[in-house]
């Protein structure tokens, strides 16, 4: 079908977004360390709702510690699809899908298997290099995250994780290590994927226990500020190297909430949500705490250890770009809901996945929009897609009219977005080949556009097949959005 709002500029980034620690496996290989995602088991059993609660209550220290040992259980993100050892048959698949752009992270704990080595792992380093190369040659600009839930399993266990300073300068030392191996090379870089799911997904953000600390919110919040001080070193290193294209960004993950009603109490609650999801922006783009997070953190007993010195560093380096993860719009009800982070209700009028994920096309036009109001940068879409089950026939085939109908929907409010002024550059589906699913665990929650014969435990020959939404997607590449 014809996009009625096909604006996308003539060298647009069509493109394809995973992670590492979803993909990559190899856990054992080239030196790794174990991180966070690769103490995370597969919750046999468990319904969906289930396990995405357990997500945002985090893991306990001895949870964390067990893995580390466990031979019952069985941890999906170890193995990923193999991408560590099938990056170069993947890729040619992207390639034959005409992709513009590739974004994937470099593990941390390949690189520095335990977060405070003195040297890094050159093995890891020469493996990546030959990656990035791989996509250079098929002409796919590589965007790549630092940190994409991969903080060495050390740091948590010897410095308590990231509110704890001294991680700082090590993330800056394995941020310099990745600029002054690749930069020359790899022009857009995310330095922290979702910077504000720390209180959805404190394990994995962070690598902070549930346990750990007795004011989780502080410790959790005090992560994320030292998470931007390293980002604004970065950003200042970056523009010490001769390296005119070199971009260095944040990425949020939107959670933008509507009221219920118009009344003016739904409406008061809807804009304190979404400013407090501002705030991480706002710091980094604008250099300040905003006054209403100042007082948020007061009314929660929330105490940070700020310097001026701090404050200093992240206002001289604002990021370059902004990256939005965008899955659902959330909704809240004052007379149910009150100013608390994830303390929302289900939204009546909209329809949502098999996870819980409201499905809100519309609400994509609005993110961007108030995100490229509020900040004038230019924006990826650094993850956009929708998690199914997906069957495959007998023939080897997947028909997943499902994926093409919500991601034709959300594309087109990307149009009208450009449209409207928004300056949209790049556009990556999450998880064009099918990976471990993030917040479950689960293969069977898939994304891509490329089907993974594996199960939840694993089993499977691993082979690749394309979906129905592959060739779908081809076209709206090669017709550069406006084929739907």
């Amino acid at each position: 079908m014809k996009n009625q709002y096909s604006y996308f500029p003539k060298n647009f980034l069509w493109g394809g977004a995973q992670a590492a620690s979803q993909a990559d496996g190899a856990y054992r290989e080239d030196g790794k360390g174990l991180n966070s995602s690769d103490v995370q088991p597969f919750l046999k059993g468990l319904s969906n709702e289930e396990i995405q609660k357990i997500e945002v209550q985090g893991m306990t220290l001895a949870q964390a510690k067990a893995g580390v040992t466990d031979q019952e259980h069985y941890y999906p993100k170890r193995y990923g699809i193999d991408f560590y050892h099938t990056y170069e048959s993947d890729i040619d698949l992207l390639s034959e899908m005409g992709f513009k752009t590739f974004r994937t992270s470099l593990d941390w704990s390949r690189i520095f298997p335990n977060g405070d080595d003195e040297e890094p792992n050159v093995a890891a380093l020469e493996h990546y290099s030959k990656m990035i190369d791989y996509l250079l040659s098929k002409n796919i600009e590589p965007i790549i995250t630092m940190n994409h839930y991969e903080t060495p399993l050390n740091i948590t266990f010897k410095y308590g994780g990231w509110p704890n300073k001294d991680v700082i300068p090590m993330f800056e030392k394995f941020g310099k290590t990745l600029l002054d191996w690749f930069g020359d090379r790899v022009k857009y870089w995310i330095v922290v994927n979702q910077i504000n799911m720390v209180q959805t997904e404190p394990w994995l953000s962070v690598g902070v226990a549930a346990d750990q600390y007795d004011n989780l919110a502080e410790a959790l919040y005090q992560s994320t500020h030292n998470q931007m001080v390293a980002a604004a070193w970065i950003k200042g290193y970056a523009k010490t190297l001769n390296h005119p294209n070199l971009n260095i960004g944040t990425m949020v993950a939107d959670g933008t909430v509507f009221p219920a009603t118009a009344k003016p109490a739904d409406v008061v609650l809807a804009l304190q949500h979404n400013r407090m999801q501002y705030m991480f922006t706002d710091v980094q783009f604008r250099g300040a705490y905003p006054k209403f997070a100042q007082n948020y953190f007061t009314d929660h007993d929330i105490k940070l250890a700020i310097t001026d010195a701090e404050m200093k560093l992240i206002k001289e380096n604002p990021m370059d770009f902004l990256g939005i993860s965008y899955y659902y719009s959330q909704m809240v009800d004052s007379t149910k809901n009150k100013y608390e982070v994830n303390d929302t209700t289900p939204n009546p009028h909209l329809k949502a996945s098999p996870w819980g994920w409201a499905i809100d096309p519309q609400g994509f036009y609005n993110t961007l929009s108030q995100y490229a109001g509020r900040y004038g940068k230019p924006i990826i879409i650094a993850e956009n897609g929708i998690g199914m089950y997906d069957e495959l026939t007998e023939d080897k085939k997947v028909h997943d009219d499902y994926r093409v109908d919500y991601l034709r929907q959300h594309i087109e409010q990307v149009g009208r977005a450009i449209h409207d002024g928004a300056n949209v550059i790049a556009y990556c589906a999450w998880g064009p080949i099918d990976i471990v699913s993030c917040s479950s665990q689960q293969m069977s929650k898939r994304y891509g556009f490329i089907y993974v014969d594996l199960d939840d435990e694993g089993n499977g020959t691993g082979a690749r097949y394309k979906k129905d939404s592959f060739t779908w997607y081809k076209k709206v590449i090669a017709t550069n959005g406006e084929e739907l």
